[in-house]
């Protein structure tokens, strides 16, 4: 099959894995109250696959309990200015879609993204840390200025594309009964995301699939309407050109 068919038919198979993943999501009943894992570098963002090692033993308790349970739990970013486990108030819920367990009690785990969260008011910290949270829903959002702001990040990307930056693949829904995609070049990452039309969608998978900083990702985590996410992840993308053409030049 030429090489063209096989990314439209891995772009396509995406589609379609994508839609019956967001209508699984929206389906899903989400507790009011769930254990918070605080990390220092993590996002996980709606629909995202994020891997984890499980070593530390509050954290290994906070596994076990959530397999006998609803499967979920939190990943918050830390804050920065604070030496004590203290989490950023947004979030992102996710369900472990599959667990490994190892013979020293530490465990490989896929968790994957649901929903943006606020973390409220702790109901106990101790063996770990668990919070009631609120669910964040993103408001309609202006088709016109949101697809004008897609436009302009595309635009971006392309500029990327043509400086020859990498751009690691955004992490894809994948079916148990097919085998892992080859690695794709930026090229294709790139086509991947213009398939997506979707604009909140869009905005998450490519600060997925580029921003490599945490406080970026988490700036866009933190924005509940799309038009805000489009707006910071152009800002992004923008000072990271503009801080690459500088770089040359001098």
């Amino acid at each position: 099959m030429p090489a063209c068919n096989k990314l439209r038919c891995a772009r396509g198979a995406a589609a379609t894995c994508a839609g019956a993943l967001l209508s699984y999501i929206e389906g899903v009943k989400l507790p009011r109250e769930v254990p918070v894992m605080t990390l220092p570098n993590a996002t996980l963002f709606p629909q995202a696959l994020l891997p984890l090692y499980i070593f530390e033993p509050k954290y290994r308790q906070m596994l076990a309990d959530a397999l006998h349970s609803h499967r979920m739990f939190s990943v918050a970013m830390q804050r920065p200015d604070r030496q004590r486990e203290t989490p950023l108030a947004v979030a992102g819920l996710g369900l472990i879609r599959v667990s490994v367990g190892h013979k020293d009690g530490t465990s490989h785990l896929i968790l994957q993204g649901l929903t943006r969260v606020e973390l409220e008011a702790p109901v106990r910290t101790r063996p770990y840390r668990i919070q009631r949270i609120r669910p964040l829903t993103t408001p309609p959002c202006d088709t016109v200025t949101a697809d004008a702001l897609l436009a302009k990040v595309r635009e971006l990307l392309r500029e990327r594309l043509k400086q020859g930056l990498s751009m690691p693949a955004p992490f894809l829904p994948q079916s148990q009964k097919n085998p892992p995609p080859p690695p794709f070049s930026s090229k294709d990452v790139l086509n991947y995301l213009d398939s997506i039309t979707d604009p909140e969608q869009a905005a998450d998978q490519i600060t997925i699939a580029v921003l490599p900083k945490a406080a970026e990702r988490q700036a866009i985590l933190e924005a509940v309407d799309v038009e805000t996410r489009l707006r910071r992840l152009i800002q992004f993308l923008m000072r990271d050109l503009g801080s690459r053409r500088k770089g040359r030049h001098e």
